[in-house]
């Protein structure tokens, strides 16, 4: 395993095998749970050092095990999408419930596609390939709206802590962020008061209108003809889950070879992440291996929930850092991209790159909070 052997863990003494294969009592059924690395509610808490992690009980069949995982996941589908159709309706003047199952839909759809993805081998490949990526565009295409209304919330309650101004567009419904060492000094935020406003009612503009367009691309989606075929797969896939030949029957073993693959990989890309010595704050190429831990570490825990019938507690923390990461390294991109607006007052350009380069100073801050609470420490450094 990249990076992984002898990897001491808080919940494993040792890790000279993967903890998917280790013997243990049987868990209870999934917890629905979702979102940015979400502490699910009710997952259980970290069990005593040392502790043995559990696995499927013997005797218990693969399809004993996926079938029901991707079934429940496939009815809070379409439960999402029931709410979704009735909170959009005019009455619904502010939208709250529709966002809320939108967030819902987004959640399960993450679920069964990484479970597709993670679990191909017991599935009938095709019809796995098929719907995973019907199903990484649908939550692909609900997730921008969310996504450009978060970041302009970001940046306007930076440009507030930054430069104190009262001139900004309010940010909406924000709780104010973490701030770091990027806040400029008394003069330097005097100057960056001068040109706060205009970056602020320039980022609301840009991102409205970003966020406007979504949110029209996921309206036209869901009335499309390839959402209704996907609401008729999942709609399939929560009475049958079409299975590999020779996959009935089998033991809950076959799921652990997978689910193992998915925590070694994550194990090896944390491992090969560049370290602190090399690590450039204003290079946003550095971004894509952090990006991509993040996705991996999302597979892993669909694949433990799926497995083990419950979230991984010990990796909650990394995952919200990683959370963190994305957002501020999306955030400081939008501040970039503002930047480069023709025929911006010089002031305003000012304002934007500090902007910038506090969202950096985040990433950097998300990057060092992973390392903290990252919990198998061996694996930090690659070999």
């Amino acid at each position: 395993m990249p990076g992984g052997a002898g990897v001491r863990r808080p919940d494993h003494p040792t890790t000279t095998r993967p903890p998917f294969a280790e013997g243990g009592p049987e868990d209870g059924p999934p917890s629905a749970g979702g979102g940015p690395p979400e502490a699910e509610p009710g997952s259980p808490q970290p069990g005593p050092r040392g502790a043995t992690p559990p696995r499927p009980a013997d005797g218990v069949t693969a399809d004993a095990v996926l079938a029901p995982y991707l079934q429940g996941q496939a009815g809070d589908f379409l439960r999402s999408l029931r709410l979704h159709r009735e909170h959009s309706a005019p009455s619904d003047a502010n939208g709250q419930g529709a966002e809320a199952a939108a967030r819902a839909l987004r959640r399960s759809a993450r679920r069964i596609s990484g479970s597709l993805h993670t679990f191909r081998t017991v599935l009938d490949p095709v019809w796995a390939d098929h719907l995973r990526t019907e199903l990484a565009w649908l939550s692909g295409t609900l997730a921008r709206e969310h996504a450009y209304a978060g970041r302009l919330t970001r940046l306007l309650e930076a440009l507030h802590q930054l430069s104190g101004a009262t001139g900004l567009p309010a940010a909406r419904g924000a709780k104010p962020a973490a701030r770091t060492d990027a806040a400029p000094d008394a003069q330097g935020r005097a100057a960056l008061g001068v040109g706060a406003a205009r970056a602020g009612a320039l980022l609301e503009r840009q991102l409205t209108l970003a966020r406007t367009r979504a949110h029209s691309a996921a309206l036209q989606a869901l009335g499309s003809s390839r959402f209704h075929a996907v609401a008729d797969a999942v709609a399939l896939l929560a009475s049958e889950v079409p299975l590999a030949p020779g996959t009935t029957g089998r033991g809950a073993e076959a799921l652990l070879e997978p689910a193992e693959r998915a925590e070694q990989r994550l194990i090896g890309a944390v491992a090969a992440l560049p370290p602190d010595a090399s690590a450039e704050p204003y290079n946003e190429a550095q971004d894509a291996p952090w990006h991509q831990t993040r996705l991996l570490l999302r597979l892993h825990r669909y694949a433990h929930e799926v497995v083990l019938g419950t979230a991984d507690p010990v990796l909650t923390g990394a995952g919200h850092a990683l959370d963190l990461h994305r957002d501020a390294a999306e955030a400081a991109a939008a501040a970039a991209a503002a930047a480069r607006t023709p025929r911006i007052a010089p002031a305003t350009a000012y304002a934007l790159g500090v902007l910038h380069a506090d969202q950096r100073h985040e990433v950097e801050a998300a990057r060092a909070v992973f390392r903290e609470t990252w919990p198998y420490a061996a694996a930090m450094t690659a070999p």
